[in-house]
């Protein structure tokens, strides 16, 4: 069986995730201990609130992914040996923070350890590019309902030169759009009125806007630095919904440095670049993919998956009751 692995991103977190794994899985619990005990005790006893400050939410989300990703292949192997070689990952994306879970994952980024350490960065810095003079968040998201046109066309409508965009394009029928608040209110305004559904998201500020750009270049000049390889999966870009790999020649693709540098580049675009979902989807399944498994808390990316392929099999980790659902139904295809 073909499989594709999903990795969640910011927006799923809620107090006591990858509690359930740490205190059954021992590969779990390997990934939550190298995190430490601050990290441990933000996933497992947060608020909301403090769940919601990005410098917090992503080192958590990537911590909490890891440990299911770690714990799916670990419960694999402890129910049917077989299993393992039965199915073939085909190809990894990760939505947004989840790009990274992907990245390491894939042998891109060296070591889970080395993975906290970039997206704790990360969330620092998107964190201060979000904030205003005041020290309060100048920026949002909304979900929006409807088909893709008429979302951007009511953002158009209502930019009045303020940061304004699309940044999610989720499913045919949802586009998240991000902006400076003043603009995403009126944009609300005018959604009521043209009858389209938009919804806050619990989010500290405007990723993948404008906004984002002096962490954007922080990033990309902090990964310059990190030697990051070449994915040993198929790792379909936030960006493009193609290949991360397909930008660079054949022959630059044998050059480490080269490599690294090209990664860095694109990683640190992506924090300012809308986020392709709906094609990242459509092209897994072009690509023979027949079932996708969503790692991490929550389960908003299966939600998207049925709203874009409604007959992909879909399944998804985040806890052991939902560990062992996967594995169960993963070996009853296996075996059909």
């Amino acid at each position: 069986m073909k499989i594709g692995l999903l990795f969640v991103g910011q927006g799923a977190q809620y107090t006591g995730m990858g509690k359930e794994l740490y205190e059954h899985s021992p590969k779990a619990k390997e990934i939550m201990e190298l995190a430490g005990d601050e990290i441990k005790a933000w996933c497992f006893e947060g608020t909301k609130e403090m769940l919601r400050q990005t410098h917090i939410t992503q080192p958590c989300i990537y911590t909490v992914t890891m440990a299911a990703y770690e714990a799916l292949f670990e419960g694999m192997a402890k129910h049917d040996a077989a299993l393992l070689d039965s199915i073939e990952i085909v190809g990894m994306a990760g939505f947004s923070l989840g790009e990274y879970a992907a990245l390491t994952a894939s042998g891109s980024i060296s070591d889970i350890r080395k993975g906290m350490e970039i997206v704790t960065k990360r969330g620092n810095w998107m964190n201060e590019a979000g904030l205003g003079e005041d020290g309060e968040p100048r920026g949002g998201m909304v979900a929006a309902f409807g088909d893709r046109q008429s979302i951007l066309d009511c953002v158009a409508a209502v930019k009045d030169g303020e940061i304004l965009q699309g940044v999610n394009f989720n499913s045919p029928v949802q586009t998240v759009v991000a902006g400076e608040k003043t603009a995403l209110e009126r944009f609300k305004a005018e959604a009521k009125i043209r009858k389209m559904k938009a919804i806050p998201l619990s989010v500290g500020t405007a990723f993948h806007s404008e906004m984002m750009a002096p962490a954007a270049e922080k990033l990309q000049n902090y990964l310059m630095t990190c030697k990051l390889k070449a994915p040993t999966y198929k790792l379909y870009s936030n960006i493009t919904a193609e290949d991360l790999m397909a930008g660079l020649s054949e022959k630059d693709q044998a050059d480490e440095a080269k490599v690294s540098e090209y990664i860095a580049d694109r990683m640190g675009q992506q924090a300012m670049s809308p986020v392709c979902w709906q094609d990242i989807i459509e092209n897994m399944v072009k690509d023979g993919i027949e079932c996708v498994i969503e790692i991490g808390p929550g389960s908003a990316l299966s939600g998207m998956v049925k709203k874009i392929k409604e007959d992909l099999l879909t399944l998804h980790v985040e806890d052991m009751e939902s560990l062992k659902h996967t594995i169960d139904l993963l070996a009853e295809h296996v075996n059909a």
